[in-house]
């Protein structure tokens, strides 16, 4: 299940990757410009992330159950549902861009630049979200080769579109960083279209029947009751990446350029945790239907052995790499001494949080969010934040990175003891019995 999202969500990381690079070739102001909306978009993303969750966990269980009508029904509701809080948190954003980056540290000769890039985004949000949540239905049902498919697609579309909306190609005017905003907005649309089309032709999973008006409430109280607290275990990383970005924004716009160079990186090597969370979620669900505990032990503890293993592997390689990879970005001595700072110090943790991705997305899969909901504030609010506030004030940006690791270390280890306790427990309440295989 998981190797075909890998594919789809690293060429969505590599498009972003691409995005970078190209913004970066336009110049440090614009690239600043997009590292401060980066925590931004991350909030709004986390939405999607959210009632995806939500809707991957009970449709996954409905057709654990064996009752495809209500995962058919339960998917059309989720777009509904969908579509409709992100038109009203997107007309919310259009109305606070200068306050709210303002807040963020953006200096004011930024804020047109975030300002045009973000209205153009937030237009087309609605029709990412839906389009995201449409694919967490399609994962459901075990097909993750659908949605990956429209998400290679869509990456190969915007990278195209890119240089020449971004620098301007023929009648094409140079756009810069708005350009970069429009194709990404035209190149989601195709997600939006061939979610739809392909949940309706080839996975029954949509139908244009009017809902009752009772099972479409029930239907949306299921899907908010993992998904309001998946997506609110989502926007804490944005959240708290914003409180960083502020409180690097002291030290100048080449310092903040530099983590948000760092950041995208980060996003791109850690993509095959991304492909592990996106599938442990509708695995777990399907499996604590059918009464089979000792699958999803296994699964736990073959995640966090792969989590572990590939994340020294990714920590040797940026190691290695020395500043290379931020240079490719930006040619700026300041930009590719802070992301390669990062890379130095970071990715020594990211096995563990890996382990956090997936875990969290086990606890969704098994309809318990709320687990997921206190590692993760434990992880950016009571350990990331207060300790780069005080480290910062000693070591700098140095204690601030530092501190990132500690806090991925730390609830790695818990997130794993918690989802396998979890399991125990939900099995034992349905009468299931915990078998644990001798090899854990």
């Amino acid at each position: 299940m998981a190797v075909p999202v890998l594919f789809g969500v690293a060429t969505m990381m590599l498009q972003n990757f691409v995005d970078m690079w190209f913004i970066g070739r336009v110049g440090v102001r614009e690239l600043a410009a997009l590292s401060f909306a980066f925590p931004v978009l991350m909030v709004v993303t986390s939405v999607a992330i959210g009632l995806g969750a939500g809707t991957s966990s009970v449709v996954a269980r409905a057709i654990g159950s064996d009752n495809h009508r209500r995962a058919k029904r339960l998917s059309t509701d989720s777009l509904l549902l969908s579509f409709g809080i992100t038109v009203v948190i997107c007309a919310v954003g259009i109305a606070t861009i200068t306050p709210l980056f303002r807040l963020l540290g953006a200096p004011d000769e930024l804020i047109p630049l975030i300002a045009g890039y973000m209205k153009i985004l937030y237009v087309g949000v609605p029709f990412v979200v839906v389009g995201m949540v449409g694919m967490s239905s399609m994962r459901a049902t075990g097909d993750t080769r659908l949605p990956s498919m429209l998400m290679v697609v869509t990456a190969i579309i915007n990278v195209i579109l890119d240089p020449i909306l971004i620098f301007g190609i023929g009648p094409v005017p140079a756009m810069g960083l708005n350009g970069a905003a429009m194709a990404a907005l035209i190149a989601r649309g195709v997600i939006f279209a061939g979610t739809l089309y392909l949940m309706h032709k080839r996975l029954d999973l949509l139908t244009f029947k009017k809902p009752d008006r009772d099972e479409l409430v029930r239907s949306w109280k299921d899907i908010l009751h993992v998904g309001i607290p998946a997506a609110g275990t989502n926007a804490i990383i944005p959240i708290a990446t914003g409180v960083i970005t502020a409180m690097l924004a002291k030290y100048g716009p080449e310092t903040v350029a530099g983590f948000g160079v760092a950041s995208r990186v980060e996003s791109l090597v850690l993509v095959m945790f991304y492909a592990l969370s996106a599938v442990i979620g509708p695995f777990v669900g399907q499996n604590i239907s059918a009464n089979r505990p000792d699958r999803i032990f296994r699964a736990l503890w073959l995640c966090t052995a792969f989590c572990l293993g590939s994340g020294l592997v990714i920590a040797l390689l940026l190691a290695l790499s020395g500043d290379f990879v931020p240079s490719l970005f930006s040619d700026h001595a300041e930009v590719t001494d802070v992301g390669t700072l990062f890379l130095m110090i970071v990715p020594i943790s990211y096995g563990a949080y890996g382990m956090v991705m997936v875990m969290n997305a086990s606890f969704n899969g098994m309809g318990k969010p709320m687990p997921a909901v206190h590692v993760s504030v434990g992880r950016m609010m009571l350990i990331y934040v207060p300790l780069a506030m005080i480290t910062e004030k000693y070591f700098g940006i140095t204690g601030v990175f530092v501190s990132y690791a500690v806090a991925n270390i730390i609830t790695g280890a818990l997130s794993y003891v918690w989802a396998r306790a979890s399991v125990e427990e939900q099995c034992n309440r349905h009468g299931a019995p915990v078998v644990v295989s001798e090899t854990i």
